[in-house]
């Protein structure tokens, strides 16, 4: 049976974990979830439940793909696909926002900030102008810098894809920051405006997850993350192979995000 995500999202605060009813997952018993700052749900929205499943496996940042389609922010990974159904705010922000009015001003109970990874594929000067006063309409759960003051709050959003890096930059209060790249990792912008490094794996990487990895690409990688976190930045690699001897490595190199697809078993690999 599948559950209406608004209606049956009702957690509650029990120590540091996520507590979601049994009935909202189908289990004979209440589930209590334990926030993973290094899990990173790659193209959430294509889940069964987008957001709840993610949730229900400890993950704190999720990304989802948007197009601007007559004044409104629809999900989907391909604009053939879009749905006016599948908004950003009723996929995520609404059912975030129940979230942290439940659990005493966060997504889990005294957990950390959740990142919410937008990524425009199209259109970003416009899709920014839509979404700012959306952002606005939860600005009580949203992180956000005034006069360059970075404020940490419940969810925080960053912009990745058709990032329209002038008019983010301009903003004040700024509801978001921008989704770097490696090419990036010299630049002198504060880490509220820049607070994420993302690239493409196979475009600097050999190593797909079996065998060694060699010890040239292994100091690379120690040398992009050791940059990145110089500077505040946290690190992200798409189009990574779903492979735990990679998994093994990103960790080992203090990578701070690592993405899948297969929610459980990047859930298990980082608790075991």
């Amino acid at each position: 049976m599948r559950f209406d995500l608004l209606t049956y999202l009702v957690p509650f605060a029990v120590g540091t974990m996520l507590f979601l009813p049994p009935t909202l997952f189908g289990e004979d018993r209440s589930k209590m979830v334990e926030p993973l700052v290094h899990a990173h749900a790659h193209n959430d929205y294509e889940h069964d439940r987008p957001l709840l499943d993610a949730l229900e496996q400890g993950f704190t940042n999720i990304e989802a793909d948007i197009f601007l389609i007559e004044d409104e922010i629809l999900v989907a990974h391909n604009l053939v696909d879009v749905s006016k159904e599948r908004t950003l705010e009723k996929l995520y922000l609404q059912p975030l926002h129940r979230l942290v009015q439940k659990n005493g001003g966060r997504v889990y109970p005294d957990g950390p900030s959740v990142t919410l990874l937008i990524d425009f594929k199209l259109n970003g000067a416009a899709t920014y102008r839509v979404l700012v006063p959306l952002l606005q309409k939860y600005a009580d759960m949203i992180s956000r810098t005034t006069d360059e003051q970075f404020a940490e709050n419940a969810v925080t959003v960053i912009v990745s894809g058709d990032r329209p890096i002038k008019e983010i930059a301009a903003s004040n209060p700024r509801f978001v920051g921008i989704d770097g790249r490696l090419s990036d990792l010299v630049s002198d912008e504060s880490p509220s405006m820049l607070p994420l490094i993302s690239d493409n794996w196979t475009k600097h990487f050999t190593y797909l997850g079996e065998g060694e990895f060699s010890s040239e690409e292994r100091k690379k990688l120690n040398e992009i993350i050791s940059k990145a976190h110089s500077k505040n930045r946290r690190v992200r690699f798409w189009a990574t192979p779903e492979s735990e001897l990679l998994w093994k490595e990103l960790r080992a190199a203090d990578v701070d995000l690592i993405g899948t697809d297969d929610l459980s078993r990047l859930a298990k690999f980082l608790r075991d």
